[in-house]
């Protein structure tokens, strides 16, 4: 444990430098397109074969914004246009801290990447809740319902008890 510090850390026997491992800062949107909400079928593990919204770890040097717009493109095919930092949620039990933001398809078009088996449109009832891939996914959809359409809004962050349990 470095003087000073609290926690046990990595540390350098010959030059002191000290190894920070920190949280991983994930970017996504919650992406509308005439009343409905653009999913991605994950291609990948963890959740193979469940729904999300278009998020992934950002990259060095890059803006949440930026991440969240990447993502986007390479999970959906989609260029989005951002209009509001919906939440931030803390994931602790991974180390993650989300940014999900509020957006809307910039074009029409859209189609899976190499991480998605599919994508689609969904409208509120047709959305597949038994097939979510994860809570913060659920919560970022049910924070969007309750904001659409309003302008000004504070961001969320995890619903009490952060156990996504939203009925």
């Amino acid at each position: 444990m470095p003087d000073g510090d609290t926690q046990a850390r990595l540390v350098c026997r010959d030059c002191g430098h000290i190894h920070y491992d920190n949280p991983k800062i994930v970017a996504g949107a919650v992406i509308a397109h005439d009343g409905k909400i653009l999913l991605a079928r994950r291609a990948i593990h963890p959740r193979r074969g469940y729904w999300t919204i278009p998020a992934g770890y950002l990259e060095l040097h890059e803006t949440p914004d930026a991440g969240a717009a990447r993502e986007s493109m390479e999970e959906a095919g989609a260029a989005i246009a951002i209009d509001a930092l919906l939440a931030v949620y803390a994931i602790a039990r991974i180390s993650q801290v989300q940014l999900i933001y509020r957006a809307r398809l910039a074009a029409p078009a859209f189609a899976a990447g190499p991480e998605s088996l599919e994508v689609g449109l969904f409208a509120w009832d047709d959305i597949p809740w038994t097939e979510i891939a994860f809570p913060s996914v659920r919560w970022a959809l049910h924070h969007y319902r309750a904001v659409d359409g309003e302008a000004c809004f504070a961001p969320f962050g995890n619903p009490p008890g952060d156990n996504g349990d939203f009925g």
